[in-house]
């Protein structure tokens, strides 16, 4: 199979026909195998009706239903482990991702031997206020965390290799970071492609402006686990060895000094009036309690299971 269509979706029941014919026309005349994989992430229309009608008619259609929302990043998870195209290509329902892209992007996976190909929406049609510049400071942000000169990272029209997908493990909010995971797995040829964007034509965002709260929170995250993720130990078992050595160094000073005046007589106060005590005390528990994190954390890597975030209600042509 050429090409894996991966399309999350959460009420859009408006645009589902019309995103099915469109693709298939891109396909059909470029003569391409494809699948179309639609995720229904707990849609409260008849969006889930529609993709039934459409998997009755086109045997290429297959459907995933959550058993209620659990976002975007689980969505493309579910869809990710069903892909059977040498190439994945990612998007959204609702019409603002143009699939006369998709030829293109397969391109730059098969013919250029990119990992992945992130779509960059350089002129969009989003409100300027609520979503364009929040936009700009989140992928600022992201560029300089992660070191990819990507101008867009959360466009949702993207291209990946097939075993880009089935290396990147997406939970939580990542589907933002996606391209920052398949770094973190290796995968080093990233790629940038200028992409058309759309005014949406039907419904309405389901984002607000939470979701920049939410992806700088992530950034963070994401930049700590890329360093420290499958070896946590390095980073709380520094800390918390430097913590405990310096608690210990201080106390061992604080009870040389008290020892020494009280031997020759000197004039001296408690042990517990002193502030640096109660000092040296905390960053000994500290140190101890970061100490543990991470050997505690070392533990989870190697005990965990892979389970999914996610419950699924209903599948179509799987």
């Amino acid at each position: 199979m050429d090409i894996s269509v991966v399309i999350p979706l959460l009420n859009e029941e408006e645009s589902l026909q019309e995103l099915y014919d469109w693709i298939a026309k891109i396909m059909q005349s470029n003569r391409y195998l494809y699948e179309i994989i639609f995720i229904d992430d707990g849609s409260t229309d008849s969006s889930w009706n529609v993709i039934k009608e459409l998997s009755k008619k086109h045997t290429e259609i297959k459907g995933i239903r959550f058993q209620k929302n659990y976002g975007k990043s689980q969505a493309l998870d579910a869809g990710f482990e069903l892909t059977k195209g040498n190439v994945v290509i990612t998007m959204d329902a609702d019409l603002q991702d143009n699939p006369e892209e998709i030829p293109a992007l397969y391109n730059l996976i098969t013919k250029d031997n990119f990992d992945l190909i992130s779509g960059w929406k350089k002129k969009r049609y989003d409100n300027i206020i609520t979503k364009n510049i929040p936009s700009k400071l989140f992928n600022a942000a992201a560029r300089k965390t992660s070191g990819l000169k990507l101008h867009d990272f959360n466009c949702g029209l993207k291209a990946y290799k097939n075993e880009v997908v089935k290396a990147v493990k997406v939970s939580g909010e990542m589907h933002r970071y996606i391209p920052v995971l398949a770094k973190n797995e290796g995968f080093s040829n990233i790629g940038e492609k200028v992409v058309q964007h759309q005014a949406r034509k039907y419904g309405e965002t389901k984002f607000g402006l939470d979701r920049f709260v939410n992806g700088f929170l992530d950034l963070i995250t994401i930049s700590f686990l890329s360093k420290f993720g499958k070896r946590p130990m390095h980073f709380f078992g520094l800390w918390g060895s430097f913590m405990f050595l310096f608690g210990t160094s201080l106390a061992f000073y604080i009870g040389v000094h008290k020892l020494y005046k009280v031997y020759y007589g000197i004039k001296t106060i408690l042990v517990t009036d002193n502030p640096w005590f109660y000092i040296a005390l905390t960053s000994m528990i500290l140190g101890t309690l970061l100490f543990l994190a991470g050997f505690i954390g070392e533990l989870i890597i190697k005990t965990k299971n892979d389970e999914k975030h996610y419950t699924i209600k209903e599948k179509l042509n799987i």
